[in-house]
């Protein structure tokens, strides 16, 4: 992938309907794409998609969600000029879909209008930064203002007479100058922004400040900087509370309060917490920061890229979204005449450890359940597996929660394993051990020639577990020409600990799956071949030699969302 992965952009809201009947609306939206699209197997029916062609980024701002998104109106590949896609929806899982909110017109931005975000001013008046391809192919900042306040739907945009307010600085190509954050506000009262960037072997967060958010002025020292990272694209930038899970707005400084650093570099969602000194505008990691190691916290180890965070201030909760790019070809997103989808959007919150993020499905996502299936203490015995049935396997939130063993039990944890990504390719679902692998097979072909596994193998280091946690495409399709690539991460446990739970949304040729209540996510795209003509089979498994007991399992169809 070229280095205009465009980010996750920004944040918008409006206040209400005015009355408007919006159910009409969907449907109208709902037909004109069915009659657009075609070949349609793998299409996600609840998350989100453009409705044709190229899709890239989204975010929103407060009440009524607006969900802002690049996107390539003539084609399902990245081609120049993109625009900015506008969804709108109530409740985050069903949305209208309206007219473009930026389209390169000018100077500044005639080439295309690349990602950025909002931020809202006083008097509740959302602004927006955002990058354009200017004439010359030069990245540079610019503002945009809506057209009328009083529009709920935000429809029109003003782009600002003076732009660009910022070009690329010393030591910064033209290229690699892109994606501002959610500004926020200092103790003297001062805007700030960050601008993701390269400079020599440096990623890069570039600070800017302004007393008018219209003239900014380059600070001296970058808001933090990586080495030999490349270019940092999509920069976030928040406070998370230290005792809470409620979130926080992006200017609140004070007490019991960390910070949450973000960049998008080397495919992978990369995140460091720490502290922020406010005086000198600068952001001081608690561990070694953003390397690109496999020692760094991401927020999703699987296909998951150029995310972006919102605070929801309504239900006063931290929201991140992530863009879930394709596994098949070019050539098959233009047959198909779509590309890309959005995440389901993730509450996040800091962890009882302090030490890293939790993920979540919002609250609004179990309202689309449907048909409802559930087991309690099962046992399954060592190299055996059994059909979830009852429920649309294909389109399926399944949750279920495994007792651990006991820690002698376990095997030796190696310490020159350092990578579970690697351990994850090594030791397949096939491959079986003491306790574990156990998990999941997910649109899986009844014979199970194709199948996603995603499940867990629990290691021992003294008195803690480390449990492996993979997704294993390897088998998911007997296609070729497809990216198959298996995901892992490590989850650190306590000895006394005594279950793990196993969350997994299938929709179709989306797995998102979160281990240990989050504490571990896994993003994957499959595109099983017999899926054209059949039915997909879900099962739990255990190919381990020692017996596992399924605590806790609910499953539940899906329904499809509007707007999709």
């Amino acid at each position: 992938m070229k280095t205009f992965v465009f980010c996750i952009i920004y944040l918008c809201c409006v206040l209400h309907s005015n009355g408007m009947d919006i159910h009409d609306t969907f449907q109208a939206a709902s037909l004109s794409r069915d009659q657009i699209v075609k070949n349609q197997q793998g299409k996600p029916s609840f998350h989100l998609r453009p409705p044709h062609n190229w899709i890239n980024g989204p975010v929103y701002y407060k009440g009524f969600y607006h969900l802002f998104y690049q996107y390539n109106p003539k084609g399902a590949v990245f081609k120049q000029p993109i625009v900015w896609g506008h969804s709108v929806s109530r409740d985050l899982t069903n949305w209208i879909h309206l007219n473009n909110a930026l389209v390169p017109t000018d100077p500044f931005d005639i080439n295309s209008c690349w990602s950025g975000s909002t931020t809202i001013l006083p008097g509740n008046k959302p602004v927006v930064l955002y990058t354009g391809l200017d004439a010359n192919n030069q990245q540079v900042q610019n503002l945009a203002k809506p057209k009328n306040l009083s529009d709920p739907f935000l429809k029109e945009w003003v782009k600002y007479s003076g732009n660009p307010l910022m070009t690329p600085p010393k030591g910064v190509t033209r290229d690699n100058f892109r994606d501002p954050t959610t500004a926020w506000k200092g103790k003297d009262g001062n805007w700030r922004v960050a601008v993701g960037g390269l400079r020599g072997n440096l990623g890069v967060a570039i600070l800017y400040r302004s007393k008018d958010f219209v003239h900014w002025i380059l600070h001296d020292n970058p808001l933090y900087f990586g080495m030999n990272t490349g270019i940092w694209e999509c920069p976030d930038f928040y406070p998370v509370s230290v005792n809470s899970r409620y979130g926080l707005d992006n200017s609140v400084n004070g007490k019991n309060i960390k910070y949450v650093l973000k960049a998008s570099f080397q495919s992978h969602d990369y995140y460091a917490i720490g502290s922020y000194d406010s005086n000198k505008d600068k952001f001081v990691p608690e561990s070694k920061g953003l390397t690109g190691s496999t020692s760094d916290w991401r927020y999703d180890y699987g296909k998951f890229y150029a995310s972006k965070t919102f605070y929801d201030s309504v239900k006063k909760r931290r929201i991140l979204w992530g863009w879930i790019n394709e596994s098949d070809s070019s050539s098959d997103d233009i047959k198909k005449g779509w590309a890309g989808i959005q995440s389901i959007p993730r509450q996040v919150y800091l962890s009882n450890t302090g030490r890293q993020l939790v993920q979540w499905p919002i609250e609004e996502t179990e309202k689309l359940r449907e048909i409802h299936v559930t087991y309690s203490n099962k046992k399954l015995k060592g190299k055996s597996l059994f059909e979830v049935t009852g429920i649309t396997a294909s389109q399926v939130d399944i949750q279920l929660s495994f007792n651990l063993p006991k820690i002698e039990e376990a095997e030796v944890f190696d310490p020159k394993w350092d990578d579970p990504q690697t351990l994850c390719s090594t030791k397949t679902a096939s491959t079986s051990g003491r306790a574990g692998p156990f998990g999941l097979l997910v649109m899986a072909s009844q014979d199970l020639t194709e199948q996603t596994a995603v499940f867990f193998r629990v290691f021992k280091d003294n008195r803690k577990f480390i449990v492996l946690m993979c997704s294993d495409q390897s088998r998911s399709s007997l296609r070729k020409g497809i990216d198959k690539t298996t995901y892992g991460a490590f989850i650190h446990m306590d000895h006394k600990d005594e279950m793990i739970s196993l969350r997994s949304l299938v929709d179709h040729s989306v797995v998102e799956s979160f281990g240990a209540d989050g504490r571990a996510c896994i993003t994957a795209r499959v595109y099983p071949q017999f899926h054209v003509k059949k039915e997909a089979h879900l099962y739990v498994f255990n190919n381990g030699s020692s017996d596992v007991v399924i605590k806790t399992l609910d499953a539940w169809n899906m329904k499809k969302t509007k707007g999709n």
